[in-house]
Order: C-alpha cells, then structure tokens, then sequence
C-alpha cells in the first residue's frame, strides 16, 4: 500500500471543535527556548530513537483526566512546554476520547514538523456519539470508542490520528493498553493479544517501512504485553508506564531492561514520577489508592534527598533517564509551574553520594543503572 500523505491546515483543527481565540502559539513557536537544554541522544542507536530524551506526556492534563480545563488553559500549558524547551509530545486518542489529540495538534500546527516528535497511540477506534461519556475523561463527549488491534483497525486509527493532530506522519505508534490492567480487558487481553500479533504489529512494520511512522511499540503499564511483543515481533520502543520509577521498578531491572538491552529496544518512561506522586500530590499511577508500604517509602526517600542536598522529584527524573536502554521520559504536568520545576531538575544534578546511600539502604535496586554525574 502506498504511503498516504495528509495536508491539513490549521483550519482543520480548528473545525474540529475547538474554540481557542487568538492564541500567539505562532510567535511561542517561534521564539521558544532551545531544546538544547534538555539531555538529547546521539543518534547512534542501531533502531530508531527519538532524539529528544525528554518530553511532554498528554494524558492528565490535556485530557481532562483529573479537572476539566479549557481549550485556551490547554495552550498555556503546551506554550509553558515548548518555551521551557520540550520538543517531544506523547498523546492518544483515548486522553480526552481525542482531545488531547486535537488540542496538541491545535499548539503545534505553526511549527516545522521537522523541529518536534511526537507520538500517538493505536487499539481503540473512536466512533462519533453525541450522548455519550466517560468516567477517566471530565467534559469529554461526542465519541465512544471500542477495541480493535487488527491490521485495518490500526491502519484506521494511525490516519484518524493524522487528522486530528493535522500532520502527515508520527514518529511512534504505541499499541496502547493492551494489557491485563486494562479493566476493559481484564483477562481476555490475551485474545486481543494474539490479534495484534497477526495484525496490529505487522501493519505497523508495513507503516514504518513505509515511511508513515518512523517506530513503533507498546504502550503499557504492564511488563507481560511488552516482553510477549519483543519475543513475537519487531518493536523498535516502548513506552513502558508505571514500571520503572524511584519507587517502583525491581522486576523491570531484573525482567525488562536485559531483554531491551538483548533486542535492541529503547524505551520511553511513561510517569516517571508516579503520576504525581514523587512531586507530592496524593495520586499514585493514577488512582488514590497508595499501595501498601509506598507512603513509608517515600517519605525515606524525601528525607534522603533532603540530606544531600536535592529534592525527590529531581532525583526520581534523573533517575529513569539514566539507563542505556532508556530513550525518553515524559512526565506530565498540569499547571505551568510544573512543567518548569520539571525541566528546571534535568539540569540541577543529583549528587553521587545520594545514589550510593539509596542502594545502602535499599531504596532501590543494587542492579539500577544511576547517573554518572557527581
């Protein structure tokens, strides 16, 4: 099948909904803070990697996870981002039931796509309904979506996604949530599983040699789905959430980050701080349910960053940027202050002797990879 090409203009956005006003994203795009502040990869991967290792996750905020915002509040957070000097953007059809997707593609439409990576995500289709709504997405209407990991439901997806960020490819497609944490799914995912390995993965391997996507992987919150994909096909990174963070993240260095290493994958860190949690909200991987024992935890932590010198969120950031097999991390962020304090840690180094004592005192795994700084 020959590589489709989408020319949108930023008029198509907007038809789709959203009531911005006169926004100066043109001149924010334009006079922004150079990317060169972030940690970037060389570029020397045998397999694609985004060259940004640090990003902008679009799920919380963008799509009215938590609070509704409006379309304008959407922009300043996304202006907030790109003067702060992000240039990845993560987002799905599912945040927002396409919000999310139609507000980024809204921000970036006066950028030279040259200049960003971004990334989506496949499995659900979303069918227009004006009645109907959902608990994750607040003032969210007018789409239900269903599962679909088949070849034509992928290819479907990946242009509908197209069309919404008005763009004419994406730098990565995530298989996205097909995993057992899925409470859609629950234990059926291994059906669906088995779908997408006759139809979702190929059709995305046929995309990337077309040149219509430059990656592809999973998108999970789970190890299972990630490892049964690097043994049953040809991912090249995963976007791997709620498994490696400061708190989190012993069966990922003993299960994950060996057969990445082994296979060539990269992969990028979806809530690196716990959704929240490491930078003090009540928010644990999205749920207020705090896993027993994890509240103690942190409060070690905290205390031990305090010690020598530096802050829990900035350590939990360097943190999961530190291993080889890493790409990217993409924290969120709700409020413009966020998205700075953020980026403000990448470059404030943690010291040597903070790693050292978080491994005296098992805080974190004897075999994580930490940074190398002093």
């Amino acid at each position: 099948m020959q590589r489709r090409h989408f020319l949108l203009a930023a008029t198509t956005i907007g038809a789709a909904g959203l009531a911005l006003g006169n926004l100066p994203q043109a001149q924010t795009l334009a006079t922004g803070a150079s990317a060169g502040a972030l940690p970037m990869n060389d570029g020397k991967h045998p397999r694609y990697r985004p060259r940004h290792r640090y990003g902008y996750g679009g799920a919380i905020a963008l799509g009215n996870m938590r609070r509704a915002i409006s379309n304008a509040q959407a922009q300043q957070l996304l202006s907030a981002a790109w003067e702060a000097g992000i240039r990845y953007y993560d987002t799905s059809p599912w945040y927002g039931l396409g919000l999310s997707e139609r507000r980024t593609g809204y921000f970036l439409a006066d950028a030279e796509r040259a200049h960003y990576v971004l990334s989506s995500k496949s499995g659900r289709l979303l069918r227009a309904d004006p009645g109907f709504s959902h608990k994750d997405w607040q003032n969210a209407v007018g789409f239900r979506y269903e599962y679909d990991y088949s070849a034509a439901a992928t290819r479907r997806s990946v242009e509908d996604s197209l069309q919404r960020l008005g763009v004419s490819s994406l730098d990565l497609v995530f298989i996205h949530d097909l995993s057992p944490d899925n409470e859609d799914l629950g234990d059926g995912w291994r059906e669906h599983f088995e779908v997408a390995v006759k139809g979702a993965m190929p059709e995305l391997v046929k995309m990337r040699e077309e040149g219509l996507i430059k990656g592809w992987g999973m998108g999970v919150n789970t190890l299972e789905p990630t490892l049964g994909a690097i043994e049953a096909s040809d991912p090249d990174v995963i976007l791997q959430a709620c498994q490696y963070s400061l708190l989190q993240h012993a069966d990922a260095v003993e299960r994950l980050l060996p057969v990445c290493r082994q296979r060539d994958v990269s992969l990028v860190i979806g809530a690196p701080l716990n959704s929240g949690y490491l930078a003090g909200n009540d928010y644990f991987n999205y749920s207020k349910q705090i896993p027993a024992g994890m509240a103690e935890k942190r409060q070690r932590a905290q205390a031990l960053a305090r010690e020598h010198g530096t802050d829990l969120r900035t350590a939990a950031l360097h943190f999961c940027n530190a291993p080889d097999v890493v790409a990217a991390i993409i924290p969120g962020g709700s409020t413009a202050e966020q998205i700075r304090q953020n980026v403000a840690s990448m470059s404030t180094p943690v010291p040597a002797a903070f790693w050292q004592a978080a491994k005296q005192q098992e805080l974190i795994h004897p075999d994580a990879p930490v940074p190398t700084q002093a």
